[in-house]
């Protein structure tokens, strides 16, 4: 299927309704909860008549009784008890119900016998997962395996670390349950890059564009997943709060702040008890400083439920606003007890721990974020940024190049790369990266001033000038001033005068004398432009044939005072 345009919306219907109620029997109650919020976006589909139940295969039948005990056992979270009852069934959804009862309840005993620390456990502990994979491939040797049942193996795979085979069991349960959501989510979990994605063999079906558009939005591809999410939009899922919920991600990713915010905002009203992936918005609100927006969110999520792994990050984002620290860093390992695995949290405490000075706690925190999910930029981010503060540039230079390759648009990774590159004296490399920060629109304003200076310090004072004045024109366009300002001008004073171009010279000298910086430089420089005048209309007495234009060429061989102003930076800059 092409794009979103020939969706069939009464079929799309049936085909959530009908998924929704799979999903609830086998569990899946995450999986089930989209398909219904899918189904509701849809609600001004009639559809022509109650669907029917689907005919049962007689072998459920048959363990229909020990089927219905057992899923109340397992909705008691009583998954041994379950799995128990269930021992030696044939049926597809009774064997998945079990073997899913077998999973959970050793992931559970997994997380109860680990220490007290915070944090994902270690790769201990996994005989379980080992017995599953072995129970799950002499079924799937003899093709014995229904595409909830491949969902469940690929999860098992992926837990070993055993990731190419993951990939191809994943795809394989996608083809044979194509409405199965919770497969489509390890898939895109396991997708590194656009080349991965595009090797994928998918199955020709309406959610696969819902699934290329997530993974798009994973590998920061933000343009590409908007357009898609629009589509979607304009072809009847405007009510799906999951939709509204990607957009906003979306412009979150983009850095498109206010945009982000009024997007969280409106699906906070139209799904005010909502708490999934209200920690992005505020996250927002943080970096808005919007301090009694996010002290409102804090405690309307707490008195939704305050044991949820994303209410626990929105207090510890108030209390970093607030520049308490620690506690901060208490509810961020609150939602890690909640969740080991929850990405935000450990991103957000090594936030917390690079405030607090504590880098080799920061360095732990964002490992493991880069453990949950290889592609955090931010954590790769942050591990350059620690090692940056222990004065290790080798190890900058790889976790840098890392969050770089995640975010290519990003000015402030490139910047950070270019700083790296400096301090390791390779100073092409560094040129070109302040030049493509610039290029990228430069988040920041640092890049142009880096590259100025870079270039002042490899003697190429054409292009130093010439970076120095379009630093100058674009802060004073945004009514911005500093200490830049005031050494931007002190090296332009300088270049023109060597130049014999007194004027422009004058007026650099002068608005060094506003800085205290270079007050006492600039009058001095005022002084010998006053002297070189002198001189020039001296000497102009005495030859009168002499050109303008040569009056002053004797101060510096081959100056030109005549020449016109430097070209544009884009014409000079040559990294």
């Amino acid at each position: 299927m092409a794009d979103f345009s020939s969706w069939d919306l009464k079929q799309m219907k049936q085909e959530v309704i009908a998924e929704h109620r799979e999903c609830c029997q086998r569990g899946l109650l995450h999986s089930a909860k989209w398909a219904a919020e899918i189904a509701f976006a849809l609600d001004h589909i009639k559809l022509p008549q109650p669907l029917t139940q689907p005919e049962e295969s007689q072998d459920f039948l048959k363990e229909c009784d020990l089927y219905t005990l057992a899923k109340c056992y397992f909705d008691l979270r009583e998954y041994e008890r379950a799995a128990h009852l269930l021992q030696g069934c044939t049926s597809a959804k009774v064997y998945f119900l079990c073997m899913y009862a077998q999973y959970l309840a050793g992931e559970k005993r997994r997380l109860d016998n680990a220490s007290d620390s915070i944090g994902p456990q270690d790769n201990i502990d996994l005989e379980k997962m080992k017995s599953l994979r072995r129970e799950f491939h002499s079924k799937y040797k003899t093709c014995g395996l229904d595409g909830y049942s491949l969902y469940l193996y690929g999860i098992v795979l992926k837990k070993l670390d055993l990731l190419k085979e993951a990939v191809t069991v994943l795809t394989e349960s996608v083809h044979k349950a194509p409405l199965h959501w919770g497969a489509w989510l390890e898939l895109s979990l396991l997708i590194t890059d656009k080349d991965t994605l595009s090797g994928l063999s998918l199955p020709d079906h309406w959610v696969k564009q819902l699934f290329l558009a997530h993974t798009y939005l994973e590998l920061q591809m933000n343009e590409e997943a908007m357009k898609m999410y629009e589509n979607a939009d304009k072809c009847g899922l405007t009510r799906s709060t999951y939709i509204m919920a990607q957009k906003a991600l979306a412009y979150h990713n983009l850095r498109d702040v206010d945009l982000a915010v009024e997007s969280f905002a409106k699906l906070q009203k139209f799904d005010p008890y909502r708490i999934e992936n209200m920690d992005t918005y505020s996250n927002l609100l943080y970096v808005k400083e919007m301090r009694t927006e996010l002290a409102t969110l804090a405690h309307h999520c707490c008195d939704i439920d305050k044991y949820r792994v994303e209410t626990c990050c929105i207090i510890g984002n108030y209390y970093s606003l607030r520049s308490q620290h620690e506690k901060a860093v208490l509810y961020f390992q609150r939602a890690l007890k909640l969740n080991p695995n929850y990405l935000s949290a450990w991103t957000l405490m090594g936030h917390e721990y690079m405030e607090l000075k504590n880098t080799p706690a920061a360095i732990q925190a964002y490992r493991h974020a880069i453990e949950v999910n290889r592609r955090d930029y931010r954590a790769w981010y942050g591990l350059g940024q620690t090692y940056e503060i222990l004065k290790m540039p080798f190890y900058c230079l790889y976790y840098y190049r890392q969050a770089q390759m995640l975010r290519p648009n990003d000015s402030r990774m490139v910047v950070a790369l270019g700083e790296t590159y400096e301090k390791l004296e390779r100073l092409q490399e560094a040129k070109k990266c302040f030049w493509k920060a610039h290029s990228l629109g430069d988040i920041e304003g640092l890049a142009l001033i880096k590259l100025a200076r870079l270039y002042e310090r490899l003697s190429e004072e054409d292009q130093a000038a010439a970076a120095f004045t379009e630093y100058i024109v674009e802060m004073e366009n945004q009514g911005m001033c500093g200490e830049e300002h005031s050494q931007a001008y002190r090296y332009l004073a300088n270049y023109h005068v060597k130049r014999g171009q007194l004027d422009d010279a004058y007026t650099a000298a002068l608005k060094c004398t506003e800085f205290t910086e270079t007050r006492e430089e600039g009058k001095a420089l005022l002084r010998q432009i006053s002297r070189l005048r002198a001189l020039g209309t001296n000497t102009n007495g005495l030859q009168e044939s002499v050109s303008s234009n040569h009056q002053v060429a004797h101060l510096q061989e081959g100056s030109d005072p005549a020449q016109p102003p430097l070209p544009r930076m884009n014409l000079l800059f040559t990294p």
